[in-house]
Order: structure tokens, then C-alpha cells, then sequence
């Protein structure tokens, strides 16, 4: 790929960034290539970018919840995490370790692979059920990010698995199967939670419409200019992520603060998506971010975000949350409206779920 013009009378940004997508080699062929400056294109605004840390101040962790423990109180503690900060951390479920590491280890294995292989894959097409990519954003925001993603489509219609790539599709299909029967549990408890009927979610097909993105983040020459992945809120109902032991990235809002995500081996993230904010406000979906890899080896990780299935239904907070005492906070809306904003938009900040409020007057 040619150097990237840095003078700011002659850089045409989207040029660039059409050159570097058509090239399909993503951030590890670039890495790959020896470039020891990354393109202008990934540069970030100040604003985007992690401030001097504040050593005086303690380090903020998220929680870290044991399934094995009285389930009164294991829901307990999944409630509070949900209701403040929106992300938590689960060890002792019921996903086998070794289900766990082949998952992220074929993974890896994929994104390692030599670029003319991966570049098979390497399409925008997320409707084709398997998508090799460099941010699904890369055209509609303002700077890209440090990574590169394969997402795979699970469900409701199963993926065509000839088009994922060879190393992953056993791991993927049994880390899927144990990751819905996980997904079910937590579901089932988020409810009781709430003090709902505990298959609520089940009931709305929030089970069905599963997509699993894997993120590779290799090390980035100049981590101070850009991030892994810009602060977001997810859009779905609930995200279960496994990493590897490439940690001190994975960061949570907590107030003015950010929180690490630790890596835990073995343990699963668990996070709050919009949908379920939209509880009334009962749960929170938190913004998150990944700061660009600066120590050595790829951080990898696998995210499967759980959504409802009937996009041509109506969402909005559970009538059994609504009162005289708290009316409701959201407006009602149509999931594939709601979805198409989402993915029409730069992956930034959370906009969404203000977008839905009943004292929202933007159209």
C-alpha cells in the first residue's frame, strides 16, 4: 500500500481508506508490511483518545460474579451489576474451558493466517452470513480503528459454514451451542432480577438472533493516535465476550471514570445491551471501549451478541416496569428501524436509546 499523504491541503481521506479496504490486507497486513507509522486515516481527535492516567487515583475493576454460588444471591449480584455499571465478569458457569480456548485460539490462528488466505474472506456483505473485515464503520466514521473482525451470523438462519473460514467452524458451533445455554441462564436470572417472569426474554426471541464477532487487535506502532474500538454502547440485549490473556485494554464508563475488564482466564464478560436499558432504565447499557494494543502479541477476543429474532416487532420498556409511580422512559419502536440507525451510523457514543425517549422530540 502506498505511504499516506500527511499534508492537509492534498489528503483525501476517502481515498485512502477505499484504497486500504479494496486492498483487503487489514491492520495485520499493515503490521505485516513493516510500516512503522500508521496511516492518517486511523489518527483519532484528542477527545477520542484515553487521557493521562491519574495514578494517585485506586484502579477500577468490574466485578467479578460466581455462578456456583445460592442463586438468590448470584441474582442479587447480577441485578446490582446490571443497574449501575452495566458490565460484570461470571466464572464456574456452565462453559467447559477447553470450549472456551479453541474458540479463541482458532480464532487467532485464522487472523494469523497469510493474507492471500484471509483475503478469500475479506468482503461488507454481513448478510452473507460470514464477513472478514476492517471496521463495518470504515466509511461513516471519522477515524478508524486498530483491528480487524470476521463476524458470523448464528441465527436465526444458520450460517452458510462453506463461507467461514476452515479452523473455525467446529469451535465456533460448539462455543455457539454452549453459549445459548449459557445466554438462557442469564436471561432467565436478568428476569428474576426485575422481578419478571424468568423466560420473559426467551419469549421474545431475544435467544434467536445471534451474531458472534471476533476481533483481532495485533500491536499498534503508535497506540497514543488511535483505539481498538471507539466508545460504544451495543445495541442488542445482552453481549458475552471470551479473550485471551492479552489484557488491560477492555475499559468500562464508570462515571468520570473508565474501568478496566481484566483478563480472567476462562471467565466470560457479560454486558447490558440497549434493548435491555430500555427495561426502563431498570439496567443500563454501558459505553465501552478498547484502547489500541501497545504491549506484544494480539489481543483476541470473541463477542456473541444476543438479539431478538422478530425484527418486525414492536420493543419497548415491559409493561409489567410501567406505573403511576414510573411512567415509561421509552417510546415503543420497530426493531429493524431501530437496527438500520445503528448500522447507518459511525460506532460512537451512545444515541441510540436517547433517540427512543419519550421526551425526545428528534425525527
Amino acid at each position: 500500500m502506498a505511504s499516506v499523504t500527511t499534508t492537509s491541503h492534498d489528503y483525501d481521506r476517502l481515498k485512502e481508506v477505499k484504497q486500504f479496504d479494496e486492498s483487503k490486507i487489514g491492520v495485520k497486513g499493515l503490521l505485516d508490511s513493516g510500516l512503522t507509522a500508521i496511516p492518517r486515516f486511523f489518527h483519532h481527535p484528542p477527545e477520542n483518545l484515553p487521557g493521562p492516567i491519574n495514578k494517585n487515583r485506586p484502579r477500577l475493576t468490574v466485578p467479578v460474579i460466581d455462578l456456583s454460588g445460592d442463586r438468590s444471591t448470584v441474582v442479587e449480584q447480577i441485578k446490582r451489576s446490571s443497574s449501575t455499571l452495566g458490565f460484570f465478569q461470571i466464572v464456574n458457569h456452565s462453559i467447559p474451558l477447553t470450549v472456551i480456548d479453541t474458540a479463541v485460539g482458532s480464532m487467532k490462528e485464522f487472523f494469523e493466517q497469510p493474507t492471500d488466505y484471509k483475503m478469500r474472506f475479506y468482503h461488507r456483505e454481513a448478510g452473507k452470513g460470514a464477513a472478514y473485515s476492517t471496521n463495518f464503520d470504515l466509511y461513516q466514521s471519522k477515524a478508524a480503528s486498530w483491528r480487524d473482525t470476521l463476524q458470523v451470523r448464528l441465527s436465526p438462519v444458520e450460517p452458510d459454514w462453506e463461507a467461514v473460514p476452515e479452523m473455525c467452524r467446529e469451535a465456533l458451533a460448539a462455543w455457539d451451542k454452549a453459549a445459548v445455554g449459557l445466554g438462557e441462564e442469564l436471561m432467565s436470572m436478568l428476569c428474576e432480577g426485575l422481578g419478571i417472569k424468568s423466560d420473559k426474554l426467551k419469549e421474545l426471541s431475544c435467544l434467536e438472533g445471534r451474531v458472534c464477532a471476533s476481533h483481532y487487535y495485533p500491536p499498534c506502532p503508535q497506540p497514543e493516535l488511535t483505539v481498538g474500538l471507539t466508545s460504544h454502547t451495543d445495541p442488542g440485549v445482552l453481549t458475552m465476550v471470551v479473550q485471551n490473556e492479552v489484557g488491560g485494554l477492555l475499559q468500562v464508563k464508570c462515571g468520570d471514570d473508565w474501568a478496566d475488564v481484566e483478563a480472567v482466564h476462562g471467565a466470560i464478560v457479560i454486558n447490558v445491551g440497549d434493548l435491555l436499558q430500555m427495561s426502563n432504565d431498570e439496567y443500563k447499557s454501558a459505553q465501552h471501549r478498547v484502547l489500541a494494543n501497545h504491549v506484544e502479541g494480539a489481543r483476541v477476543s470473541i463477542a456473541c451478541f444476543f438479539n431478538p429474532s422478530n425484527r418486525d416487532g414492536l420493543y419497548g420498556p415491559f409493561p409489567e416496569l410501567v406505573s403511576t409511580a414510573k411512567s415509561a422512559v421509552y417510546r415503543e419502536f420497530k426493531y429493524e428501524d431501530y437496527m438500520r440507525r445503528f448500522f447507518t451510523k459511525e460506532l460512537d457514543g451512545k444515541t441510540l436509546t436517547n433517540f427512543y425517549k419519550v421526551d425526545n422530540t428528534e425525527e
